[in-house]
């Protein structure tokens, strides 16, 4: 289908789809836990929910593995420079796994309270902690597996991440099946099933990515070398990206705290709303990544004007996804909600965070593809500037104002959206400047 296609179209497209599959599929993996708990009571989609959320730090860490791999490998990958990235990969996968572990060890002794500092119902906090602490033994094969999976892409291969993802959900739901249910002899664990059976899915995910690794199946050498020079090349861009990160997820948690004095069903309805809304943007994740790679492969050859060609025709397709998905979002919202939960009050909650989200779609993707793009490009730090500013600025702040002042959910959710609208015309004017250029990674 892709030849009918002109050319410069088929290789943004057999980048892009593949990515924006895997992410797609990523994120249903994610939600699996949420729409099989979701048939238990809305106390479990709300801890597992804002479990789930919780963790959002520790993948802002895995922001600095993703960016860093990304801009550093895409460079060599681009100048046809293939034993440096793969010392580059070397590298990076012994960094990820010593990053681990004080992370994992942290985080498992911090869960506990992470509730409990959200004021929510003590049926929430029960289960939300277990399902957590959980969680963090799958820590170290994550960290590697995301290295391996920002390898891949920045080469330009993201049908292998999109093909073990594909395996890796359909085993994810059949072990949530039997645990969560308790099914075919299996204990009936509820909400902690939900979380075993995401660990063991992440661990098997990772020794696949070894197994291609070591029998030479993907467009690396393995090696296991450590290049301190190399190291802080990719810590330079990946730490104000991972900072950013921290900050915009930190952002979000204070935003959850004014949800979640609204009650039960609201936090749960935001909680689905958020996870449907993540399903939305997945195509446009994966155009992301397709931006992030190609900016930084056209930089590596040292041909600025293609990158930034290929960004803006990214950018175009991502809109156009987005915009589709927008018309689900704002007038059947419903409908989509009720495959989460069948809790009247949660669905209502639900659909009306969707549809505001929905009118945001397309500055959404401006976010995503300007923000990746500028990330390939090494330029993490800008980018830092306009997250920070844009989220506190209009978005946190007022959302605090106006919900002391209104008592209305409506008008929280309207904060959320305007720091949207004003970061996509941020990001197009620093774009469109052309700085980006004259960084070096």
């Amino acid at each position: 289908m892709l030849r009918y296609f002109p050319v410069k179209h088929q290789k943004i497209l057999k980048l892009s789809i593949p990515a924006a599959i895997n992410s797609l599929l990523d994120m249903l993996q994610v939600i699996t836990d949420l729409i099989m708990v979701g048939r238990i009571s809305a106390f479990a989609v709300a801890a597992v929910g804002l479990g789930l959320q919780s963790l959002m730090f520790v993948f802002a860490v895995l922001t600095l593995l993703n960016v860093g791999t990304s801009a550093l490998l895409s460079r060599f990958v681009g100048a046809q420079r293939m034993k440096r990235a793969s010392i580059g990969l070397s590298t990076l996968l012994r960094f990820a796994f010593f990053l681990s572990l004080p992370v994992m060890i942290l985080w498992y002794f911090l869960a506990s309270n992470i509730f409990v500092w959200f004021g929510t119902a003590p049926e929430v906090v029960a289960l939300g902690e277990d399902y957590v602490q959980t969680l963090t033994w799958m820590m170290p094969f994550v960290f590697m597996k995301l290295v391996f999976v920002a390898a891949l892409n920045s080469a330009g291969d993201t049908k292998t991440p999109m093909y073990v993802k594909i395996s890796s959900i359909l085993l994810n739901v059949i072990l949530n099946y039997l645990l969560i249910f308790g099914k075919y002899g299996f204990p009936e664990l509820g909400v902690m099933g939900a979380a075993v059976g995401t660990v063991i899915v992440n661990i098997i995910e990772f020794f696949v990515y070894v197994v291609l690794y070591v029998r030479h199946r993907t467009p690396y050498i393995p090696l296991w070398y450590h290049s301190k020079s190399l190291l802080k090349r990719a810590l330079k861009v990946g730490l104000p990206a991972s900072m950013e990160r921290a900050l915009t997820f930190g952002s979000f948690m204070l935003f959850t705290v004014v949800i979640a004095h609204y009650g039960t069903a609201v936090l749960a309805g935001y909680q689905i709303g958020l996870r449907v809304e993540g399903l939305a943007f997945m195509p446009g994740i994966g155009f992301t990544i397709a931006a992030m790679a190609l900016m930084g492969q056209g930089l590596g050859a040292k041909n600025p004007r293609q990158a930034r060609e290929d960004v803006l025709l990214v950018l175009k397709y991502t809109s156009g996804f987005m915009f589709i998905l927008s018309f689900f979002m704002i007038f059947m919202p419903e409908k989509i909600v009720w495959f989460f939960t069948n809790d009247p009050a949660t669905i209502k909650e639900a659909s009306l965070y969707l549809r505001i989200v929905g009118v945001s779609q397309i500055p959404l993707a401006f976010n995503f593809v300007l923000s990746g793009a500028l990330r390939g490009a090494g330029d993490s730090r800008r980018t830092l500037k306009i997250n920070l500013i844009s989220l506190w600025a209009v978005r946190i702040i007022p959302a605090f104002l106006l919900s002391w002042y209104f008592h209305n959910i409506l008008f929280v959710y309207l904060a959320m959206i305007s720091d949207t609208f004003v970061k996509a015309i941020w990001l197009w004017r620093t774009f469109d400047k052309g700085e980006w250029q004259k960084i070096k990674v």
